[in-house]
């Protein structure tokens, strides 16, 4: 089969579309035929072995992991021994290593129904953004309906969910984001939108009872600071600037632990690990209308680097996806 593969750490240039064996359905496994796979800044910071202390898990010297990509859409094409909820045809969703590859095989235990109304395209953005924003919203957030939400990096993968999330579990949205992404934020029902480049959402006056943090480019103080006295900061950046590349956004999260014991406020490092009952939440909202995931634009599976490119260093809006 043809996979996206790297055997070194670097940029896009490291990538590789060549020729790799087709993995097989094990006990308990699925083999999937992809047919779209999202990009995620978790796939150029794996790419890169950025920040360094990461490269605890992923591999010292070289990805333990030599195919790149996370999330997929597909179709079953091979069963293991034992599997149940699934056959072979059924469309299905969710996130693995490795997905940017015409098959992948995947623990069944971690496969979701692929929603029924949404493209393959549309189907392979949600589930990694999808998740840690619902994770972000339901979970640690808390959010209720008539809470007011701050949602900063509103227009990338994550924020464009959380700000649908949050809306579709009623709350007052204020979106955080860059001028050419106002309207955008605007269309997926932000009460609110705030213009980095112009204005600074924690300067403003106003405070909210949750502030969820998809980009880690402010100060703790700046968040706490936008935050009524007992509200919530969900951590969840992705961003480089508190510890550049050797702690990356492991920074920020190591002094909110600090911080924690000191403050009336809840700060929370988020951790998203994924799950079929998740999906099928995320399917829920999804088939129901409540939450679109958008799509910035789409490459061929043999175009993936300049994907992956865009995403790093064009900071690309929404989501993009490869097609298989």
């Amino acid at each position: 089969m043809k996979a996206i593969v790297q055997d070194r750490y670097g940029s896009a240039d490291v990538l590789e579309f060549k020729d790799v064996p087709t993995p097989v359905a094990g006990p308990g496994e699925l083999l999937v035929r992809v047919r779209a796979a999202a990009v995620n800044a978790y796939d150029w910071h794996f790419m890169r072995g950025d920040p360094y202390l990461a490269r605890l898990a992923m591999g010292l010297s070289r990805p333990k992991k030599a195919i790149r990509g996370r999330d997929y859409a597909g179709v079953v094409e091979a069963v293991g021994d034992g599997v149940t909820r699934f056959t072979v045809g059924d469309e299905v969703y969710g996130e693995v290593d490795g997905t940017f590859a015409e098959y992948v095989a995947v623990a069944e235990t971690s496969v979701g129904a692929k929603p029924k109304n949404l493209t393959f395209e549309q189907a392979a953005a949600v589930p990694l953004a999808g998740n840690t924003a619902l994770i972000a919203v339901r979970d640690l957030g808390q959010v209720r309906p008539g809470q007011k939400v701050l949602v900063n990096g509103a227009s990338g993968g994550v924020g464009t969910f959380a700000v649908q999330i949050a809306k579709a579990y009623g709350a007052e949205v204020t979106a955080v984001c860059g001028t050419r992404n106002l309207d955008l934020v605007r269309g997926l029902g932000a009460d609110h939108v705030v213009d980095y480049r112009t204005d600074d959402f924690a300067r403003t006056g106003h405070r909210y009872d949750a502030v969820l943090d998809f980009v880690a480019n402010r100060s703790l103080a700046d968040y706490r600071r936008a935050l009524t006295p007992a509200g919530t900061l969900v951590l969840a950046g992705g961003g480089v600037s508190e510890g550049g590349s050797l702690l990356g956004p492991i920074a920020l999260l190591l002094r909110s632990v600090v911080l924690k014991p000191f403050v009336s406020q809840r700060v929370l490092a988020l951790t998203a690990a994924n799950s079929p009952e998740n999906l099928a939440a995320l399917a829920e909202l999804l088939d129901s209308g409540k939450v679109t995931p958008v799509i910035e634009r789409t490459y061929p599976l043999a175009d993936a680097a300049d994907a992956i490119r865009h995403v790093e260093i064009e900071h690309a809006r929404s989501k993009v996806v490869i097609t298989v």
